[in-house]
């Protein structure tokens, strides 16, 4: 065992809020915030995580459950548990080689891993990093053109399904980059840098690392022509000129001939619009509550969801898991799966890769624990009975 792999073990890490505390003090401010931060008064950042302790369990007692089966299918693919790496952006920052990382990490354990568009690393290298299923996440940004090639890059290494955004008509306010000077860091130019280079410099070790790695990332995964991967100081004039609609969803499902996951889904009405486009799958996502702050936290909604497309669609879970019970609780409101983003890159921004195993670790020991102490033997068992449901969630 290595120093970073001996730097997250038990009783340094023993939980998510454990790997946070580390990540805020190994990654400058502006790092750290861009993996913590919400839009705007970040309520419904809180909300996500507040929802699940708003949901109580209903456990069987006098159970015996020596061994608890973890594993289920996500769109034919078999998973040792119901965890998928949400795609995070810009993770090269978080660590050198971020992306290959994770998804080594998630390959190592038997999950799949989703590659964000805006990753500091090719999707080339990171299918060749990854030991099992990734899927690709697509933005616009760039243009059809370059969203073609990506996906005609993304299907030609392997990776086994889209994951189509559909929340980000333009960036969501998020207030700690404006106060940690994103911005101004990004501009490359000495004046504008001078007021917030100090939060870098008291990050010695992140520093060298970052330098190391080349220095600030393109991404490499947008590819414009004549001009070669997209500027990292570009992407939020991009995104605003790339929004995803509903009309999208006809070339891309020409483009890709694999499983279509469609992400960003609030309420019914946009669930049954993912069915009627032809997706495989949909993500219950406010986007970690980055974009329009106010909306109801996922697993609030998720009923809604559920009752709306029924067996027609599997349905995911993205927002505020911090707990395996956290996915215990959604599984009992219909949800095949989760997709978890700042659990892992917390751990990504402790210790590399091996922050990102004791992620899923701690995830996968709190389920089995969650499990036994319900008195349920698999994932494959847990409804709505194992839950007590506030009334206001039900759909009409």
């Amino acid at each position: 065992m290595n120093r970073l792999s001996r730097s997250v073990q038990s009783p340094r890490v023993l939980n998510i809020e454990d790997l946070r505390t580390r990540a805020k003090r190994r990654l400058p401010r502006v790092v750290f915030d861009y993996i913590d931060g919400g839009a705007e008064d970040e309520s419904t950042l809180r909300g996500n995580c507040r929802a699940f302790e708003a949901l109580a369990l209903r456990p069987r007692c006098a159970v015996a459950n020596p061994m608890c089966d973890l594993r289920t299918t996500v769109l034919g693919t078999s998973v040792s548990m119901p965890l998928i790496l949400a795609p995070v952006g810009s993770c090269r920052l978080m660590f050198p080689r971020g992306e290959e990382a994770a998804a080594r990490a998630a390959g190592e354990a038997g999950i799949i891993c989703t590659l964000s568009t805006l990753s500091g690393c090719r999707l080339e290298d990171v299918a060749a990093a990854a030991a099992g299923p990734v899927w690709y996440q697509l933005y616009l940004v760039g243009g059809r053109d370059c969203a073609l090639a990506g996906i005609e890059r993304a299907r030609s290494t392997g990776f086994s399904a889209l994951v189509v955004t559909i929340d980000t008509p333009v960036a969501g306010l998020r207030e700690r980059d404006l106060r940690n000077g994103a911005k101004e860091l990004l501009s490359g130019k000495v004046a504008q840098m001078l007021p917030f280079i100090n939060q870098l410099l008291v990050r010695p070790r992140w520093l060298a690392a970052f330098f190391a790695d080349g220095g600030l990332m393109k991404f490499e995964n947008v590819v414009i022509p004549g001009n070669g991967p997209m500027l990292y100081a570009d992407v939020t004039a991009a995104l605003e000129q790339s929004v995803v609609t509903w009309k999208d969803l006809k070339w891309i499902r020409e483009a890709w001939n694999g499983p279509i996951v469609i992400k960003g889904i609030h309420t019914a009405d946009d669930a049954r619009y993912a069915v009627d486009v032809g997706a495989d799958a949909l993500v219950v996502s406010n986007h970690g509550g980055r974009q329009l702050d106010g909306v109801a936290p996922t697993l609030r909604v998720l009923p809604e969801v559920v009752a709306a497309v029924g067996d027609r669609i599997e349905v995911l879970l993205d927002g505020g898991i911090r707990r395996g019970s956290d996915i215990v609780k959604a599984l009992c409101l219909g949800a095949r799966a989760v997709m978890a983003g700042r659990a892992y890159a917390y751990g990504l921004g402790t210790a590399g890769g091996a922050g990102v195993s004791r992620a899923i670790e701690i995830l996968r020991t709190d389920l089995v624990r969650t499990l036994k102490l319900l008195g349920c033997a698999s994932v494959a068992e847990l409804d709505a009975t194992y839950v007590d449901v506030p009334r206001e969630w039900l759909p009409e």
